[in-house]
């Protein structure tokens, strides 16, 4: 299953179905797990650690050492769990003193050309489409879809179940369950349709939508909109996650539209 081009750093822990094609490059500290299919020209460096049935397309460079002067030789790794696939020329770098790793999650979708810095953390289902470029200690939750050409500054985080419109230029955190488009990137509604494809009731959706226009649409600063989301709408988990990623943001939540 392992191309005699390829080469295979003899301590390099491959599991026995891996399927390695030819000008592979694995290097000494790579764990690779069952049924993943590794493409011709790959590089995967030292602090790698790759889960089952994952797909790598050719050209892709896994676990290169950060592009940030700070890192100094430690020790990092980068965590990729099962069933995720990695196209072509995708680049994700290894992680710093600061988290130690850079971790993508399972069932993920890293189209061509994406790149993944230094010490970010992708949650499980999430789909990056072409282009897309996340700089260092970026935390993204679960089913978020960032389309093409999608460029996020550093240390900003997006909530789960959320959808950034292409070409946007992140520069704040984005909450839970939104879409944001415009620029400067702005509120656009609620992501109705990737909730219903998950399985969300219209009554679920509803209430989403009900939090942001108090968050969003009523012109409330933030300081109140929380304060009558707390009092109006019960506790429910969805009301929770969005409270708390809002009082937890370091950067800052993007704003409304007219709000920007």
């Amino acid at each position: 299953m392992i191309q005699p081009l390829a080469y295979i750093h003899p301590q390099a822990k491959i599991a026995d179905s891996v399927v390695i094609d030819p000008f592979a490059v694995i290097h000494k500290d790579v764990e690779i797990g069952e049924g993943t299919w590794i493409g011709s020209s790959v590089t995967i460096m030292d602090g790698a650690r790759i889960g089952k049935n994952c797909k790598i397309f050719p050209g892709a460079v896994i676990s290169a050492i950060p592009q940030d002067l700070k890192y100094s030789g430690e020790h990092t790794t980068v965590v990729i769990g099962d069933n995720t696939t990695i196209r072509e020329y995708v680049t994700i770098n290894r992680g710093t003193a600061d988290r130690w790793e850079t971790r993508i999650g399972n069932n993920c979708l890293l189209m061509a050309y994406c790149h993944v810095a230094h010490d970010c953390e992708v949650g499980d289902n999430c789909i990056f489409s072409n282009n897309t470029t996340l700089a260092g200690h970026i935390t993204i939750g679960d089913n978020v879809v960032l389309a093409g050409m999608v460029a996020i500054h550093q240390f900003c985080k997006v909530g789960s179940h959320s959808f950034v419109t292409g070409g946007s230029l992140v520069r704040k955190d984005i909450p839970p369950y939104v879409k944001v488009a415009r620029e400067p990137l702005s509120y656009a509604g609620i992501n109705s349709v990737g909730l219903r494809r998950r399985g969300f009731t219209s009554e679920k959706i509803n209430e989403i939508q009900e939090i942001y226009r108090v968050l969003f649409v009523k012109h409330n600063n933030v300081t109140k909109a929380l304060d009558i989301i707390e009092a109006d709408f019960k506790p429910t988990e969805e009301r929770d996650e969005i409270i708390n990623f809002i009082r937890n943001s370091n950067r800052g939540v993007m704003k409304s539209f007219g709000n920007s």
